[in-house]
């Protein structure tokens, strides 16, 4: 494979060449189990990923839009700390490396260590991240680990916790945090953009805060989070693009999903948070635009921008949901 590929179609070419011979009807069953077990409740004790079968299944299901939530919570780490890039990254419960694959893209280079206690998942990892033919990736070392109480992480630059925090009990989130949090300069965690799984970012947030570090995304402060508990919750929407087979397995016939998601990025060096981070998505209107914004200084709001604004009303008009507002290059006359 051609190593100058963008990632996400080097992605989407390895998944087509080593899962071709994986049965639809089979892998339609292994994903309506591993729906459920995503949406239910799965103890530390009991794998997700149970075999070969499992994993190819999972790896097309799941592995695309992993990739772009992940990517797009690197792209806020990026525009945070422009001038920052890791030398190494540790993967936690990172399966067969969606998130690694983001991290290769986001950067040249870091030195990637997946941790994953289901060996399958590890297995076809390193197959995916061999036909990748990016040599981050291929250089990348799959190491078995139980993710609980007894994780100890060695000091890395970055660590990325995706999709990882709701296969937990509560006192293993805590002990995984809290062990990221110690070993990192950055520390990324991405989960589902439901009410649980931004429950889970929140207390994960509080955890990453009280452990000495800072926001760098999506929120532009350190401050308690202005959403009254239970009323609402912050996440964000990645667009993922659908092969074939990413079709076959998932029964759908669009081209394209949204992959909804909450999350937090939080380092130990100096970055620049956005002033206000656009919330849901924008509402266009005839001569106007309506945002909602999390804000550095009053909370939550809304700004609605109209055509009076010139320049600014044309950079609303292209802003998308988890952008920053105003855009670094409009930041005048903001209403």
């Amino acid at each position: 494979m051609n190593a100058t590929l963008p990632t996400a179609e080097a992605l989407r070419a390895a998944l087509a060449a080593l899962l071709d011979g994986l049965p639809p009807t089979q892998a339609a069953q292994a994903v309506d189990r591993l729906i459920a077990s995503y949406r239910g409740t799965t103890p530390t004790d009991a794998p997700v990923l149970r075999d070969r079968s499992d994993v190819a299944a999972y790896a097309a299901y799941r592995m695309p839009a992993t990739f772009e939530a992940v990517r797009s919570c690197l792209d806020a780490l990026r525009e945070a700390a422009p001038d920052w890039a890791p030398a190494t990254h540790t993967d936690v419960g990172g399966g067969t490396g969606a998130a690694s694959w983001a991290v290769a893209g986001a950067w040249d280079g870091p030195r990637t260590t997946v941790l994953d206690w289901a060996e399958p998942a590890l297995t076809l990892g390193r197959e995916l991240a061999e036909a990748s033919g990016i040599p981050g990736l291929r250089a990348a070392v799959w190491q078995r680990a139980r993710i609980g109480t007894a994780l100890d992480l060695a000091p890395t630059d970055l660590v990325t916790v995706s999709y990882v925090l709701k296969e937990l009990r509560p006192e293993d989130r805590v002990v995984l945090v809290d062990a990221a949090a110690a070993a990192a300069q950055a520390v990324v965690v991405v989960e589902p953009g439901t009410p649980d799984g931004y429950a889970r970012v929140i207390e994960a947030r509080d955890r990453l805060i009280a452990a000495g570090l800072s926001v760098a995304a999506p929120c532009p402060h350190d401050g308690a989070c202005p959403i009254e508990p239970g009323t609402d919750w912050c996440h964000f929407s990645a667009r993922v693009s659908r092969s074939s087979l990413h079709r076959q397995v998932k029964g759908g016939s669009l081209s394209h999903e949204d992959e909804k998601f909450s999350y937090v990025v939080a380092t130990r060096f100096p970055t620049t948070p956005v002033s206000a981070r656009v919330t849901r998505r924008p509402q266009i209107r005839k001569g106007q635009v309506l945002l909602e914004l999390c804000t550095r200084e009053d909370g939550l709001g809304r700004a609605t921008v109209t055509k009076r604004h010139g320049a600014l009303y044309r950079a609303a008009r292209d802003t998308a949901w988890g952008d920053a507002w105003p855009p670094p290059d409009q930041t005048d006359d903001r209403p």
